[in-house]
């Protein structure tokens, strides 16, 4: 090799590491958007009662209140931490939401707004100010919130129906045979891609998941920032358990046991790493409808326990934490 030539193959081999660093990020993004795509291909050909309108607006009405509870955690884990009192704030927040509904639909949504809100509040200063572990800091949130729960609904045996019939129509009403509640979700998500890609805020998620140090030094409010992402969180968390309130017609005090980790599951499968930085609302959305698929596919079965849903949860999940670490590893060599 001539000295002229050195530079030539320093050159191409720049290039081949951008393109693998292409390649290796777009799987990692869209991954799960792929695997969606051919599950519900194989769906349509191996199930006639799959390929049904109504059953397709049944998996996004299942899927609206997990959604949104995704949505939230997609905020929070970007930026390197975790959630675990979004179950037990969604259970509360239908209870709250069916008692409140007696004074009307503003009533129904602004209780569990305020009360989960101020627990995202609580979560977001102890984990900012104290640099106390957001792993401990939501479990007790997770604790503390279930027992409020049982404290309002008398040990959960007093369940509130919901008496206000806007909050109901809200409920079971559809615009073009598809629930109000997913068209209200589908908003809110499309705000949430926005914030999280073209607002100073979003940009100050993904710059405290990469790096805090680094965040503080460029002027990010990196505090400030975990604070509102466990406040959105909350909020979040809180409206789904309004909008299953308003389905199911009262407070159900036995659910949203596990739904946090769901959540987690799902806002994973879609892309985003654990360790923050990275993850897109769009992944987030593949990853609760892929898992919303895969629990309609177990129902079109009909002769496999549901509880193998949380089985094949499980493995999706392994899988997608093994191959992101190889991708990380993959793009670190490159």
């Amino acid at each position: 090799m001539t000295v002229s030539e050195a530079p030539a193959i320093v050159v191409e081999d720049v290039r081949k590491a951008e393109r693998t660093d292409h390649v290796v990020g777009a799987v990692q993004r869209q991954g799960a958007l792929a695997v969606l795509v051919i599950v519900v291909l194989i769906s349509l050909m191996a199930f006639p009662g799959f390929r049904s309108f109504d059953n397709a607006a049944t998996i996004l009405v299942a899927a609206a209140p997990p959604m949104l509870i995704a949505l939230g955690m997609t905020f929070v884990i970007i930026t390197g931490g975790i959630d675990l009192s979004v179950g037990s704030l969604y259970v509360l927040g239908g209870v709250l939401a069916a008692w409140a509904s007696q004074y009307g639909i503003l009533a129904a949504f602004a209780l569990p707004l305020a009360v989960c809100g101020a627990i995202g509040v609580a979560n977001g200063l102890l984990i900012a100010y104290t640099r106390m572990a957001p792993f401990i800091v939501t479990l007790a949130a997770l604790l503390g919130a279930r027992g409020l729960m049982r404290a309002i609904s008398a040990e959960g045996s007093e369940t509130y129906l919901v008496r206000d019939g806007a909050l109901r129509r809200l409920g079971n009403g559809s615009l073009f045979d598809i629930g109000y509640q997913v068209w209200l979700v589908a908003a809110l998500v499309a705000l949430g891609m926005i914030v999280l890609a073209r607002t100073r805020f979003g940009a100050s998620v993904y710059a405290v998941g990469g790096s805090e140090d680094a965040a503080a030094l460029m002027g990010v409010p990196v505090r400030r920032t975990k604070v509102w992402v466990y406040v959105l969180s909350g909020l979040l968390a809180g409206v789904a358990g309004a909008i299953n309130a308003a389905k199911l017609g009262s407070g159900v005090t036995v659910l949203g046991t596990g739904m946090e980790l769901d959540a987690i599951a799902a806002v994973v499968i879609g892309g985003t790493l654990l360790t923050g930085g990275a993850g897109t609302i769009a992944g987030t959305v593949a990853g609760v409808l892929l898992l919303g698929v895969i629990q309609n596919l177990i129902n079109q079965v009909g002769n496999v326990n549901s509880n193998w849903q949380q089985v094949i949860s499980g493995a999706f999940l392994a899988l997608v934490v093994v191959a992101q670490t190889y991708l990380v590893r993959l793009r670190r060599v490159n």
